[in-house]
C-alpha cells in the first residue's frame, strides 16, 4: 500500500547512452565526457529534458573525466576543465529549466573502470583522488552521489573523501546480474551496508544493475539503517566491456521500455525506497513516466 505522506526524490537517467544517441557520435572511451567536449548543447539539453520530466537531481556529467582515465585514454590535464565544463552545463540547464527545488548531484565514479573493482588503485590512491574530485565539486553541488560502486573498498573510499565535506552523499552499489545479492567483486551487499553505515552514508542505493538483481537485493539492501533507493541499467550484460574499451560492446534491452521500467520503480518504492530514477538506456521517457505514476498513486515528490 502507498503511503502519500512519504516523500520521493526522482533523480534523473543515464546521460552517456543518450548522449551518444542525440550526437550521433561513435563511441569513444571517454564516452559521455567526448559528447560534452564536442556538443556541449546536447548535454546542457539532456539535463533540462530530464528535469521536464520530473527529475529534481540531475548529476554532472562527470562519470568519464576522472583523472585516471583521463590519463589512460587522453590527457590528465583536462580534468579541471571538464570539471568546470560539466559544471557550468548542469548550472546553465537548472537555469533553463526554471523548476523550483533542483538539486544537482556531484558525480564520484569508480576511477578506472565500471563493473572491474580489480582494476581500482589502492585505497590511498583512490582516497586522494576522489579528495581532488570533491574539492572541485564541492562548490557547485548540493550533495555528492558515489555511483557504481563495485566493491566495498571503492565505496569506501569515494564515501570517505565525499564525508569531509558537509553536504549529503549517498553510495549507489552495484550488484551482480547473478542475483545473488553480492557486489561485482564477490562482497556480500549485505556486508557493504553495514559498512557504509558505519561510515556514515545519507542513503544507500542500487544502481546500474540489471532491475531483477536489484530486486534480489532489495532485502539486503533494507538491513541497515537510513534511506534506500534504486536505478537501474537497461543493458542485456555488462560483461563485454573492458577497462579503455567503448561502449558499442554493450546492447540494450528491448523489453524495459518507460512503463515496464516504471513497473519496476514502483516495486521498489512500495518496499521503501525514498530515491528512484534510472541509470544507462534510462532516458527522460522513462522518467517521464515514473514521475506520472508517483503523482498518479498521491506520493509526495522531492
Amino acid at each position: 500500500m502507498n503511503n502519500p505522506s512519504r516523500q520521493i526524490t526522482l533523480i534523473d537517467g543515464g546521460m552517456g547512452q543518450e548522449l551518444l544517441r542525440r550526437s550521433g557520435a561513435k563511441p569513444t572511451p571517454l564516452w559521455s565526457a567526448q559528447v560534452m567536449m564536442d556538443y556541449p548543447d546536447i548535454v546542457r539539453d539532456l539535463h533540462v529534458d530530464f528535469i521536464n520530466a520530473g527529475a529534481r537531481v540531475i548529476t554532472l556529467n562527470t562519470y568519464s573525466a576522472t583523472p585516471e582515465r583521463l590519463s589512460r585514454d587522453a590527457d590528465e590535464s583536462m580534468f579541471e576543465s571538464l570539471q568546470k565544463k560539466a559544471m557550468q552545463i548542469a548550472t546553465d540547464a537548472r537555469e533553463r529549466a526554471g523548476v523550483e527545488g533542483v538539486r544537482i548531484a556531484g558525480c564520484l565514479p569508480p576511477l578506472v573502470a565500471s563493473y572491474r573493482p580489480e582494476q581500482a588503485p589502492e585505497e590511498h590512491i583512490m582516497r586522494s583522488t576522489y579528495q581532488r574530485i570533491v574539492e572541485v565539486e564541492q562548490p557547485h553541488v548540493d550533495l555528492f552521489i558515489c555511483e557504481t560502486m563495485a566493491s566495498i573498498r571503492e565505496a569506501c573510499a569515494a564515501l570517505t573523501a565525499a564525508r569531509e565535506t558537509s553536504l549529503p552523499v549517498w553510495v549507489g552499489l552495484t550488484v551482480a546480474d547473478d542475483c545473488s545479492a553480492t557486489l561485482r567483486n564477490g562482497d556480500e551487499l549485505c556486508d557493504a551496508v553495514e559498512t557504509i553505515d558505519e561510515i556514515g552514508a545519507d542513503a544507500k542505493l542500487l544502481n546500474c544493475s540489471k532491475p531483477e538483481a536489484i530486486n534480489a537485493s532489495w532485502q539486503s539492501l533494507c538491513s541497515g539503517t537510513g534511506s534506500v533507493g534504486a536505478y537501474a541499467n537497461g543493458f542485456t550484460s555488462i560483461d563485454a566491456l573492458e577497462p579503455g574499451g567503448t561502449v558499442d560492446s554493450l546492447q540494450a534491452r528491448h523489453d524495459l521500455g518507460p512503463k515496464h521500467y516504471a513497473d519496476f520503480v514502483m516495486q521498489w518504492v512500495e518496499q521503501g525506497a525514498d530515491i528512484v530514477g534510472g541509470c544507462c538506456e534510462v532516458g527522460p521517457a522513462h522518467i517521464e513516466v515514473i514521475a506520472e505514476r508517483l503523482r498518479n498513486e498521491n506520493y509526495s515528490m522531492q
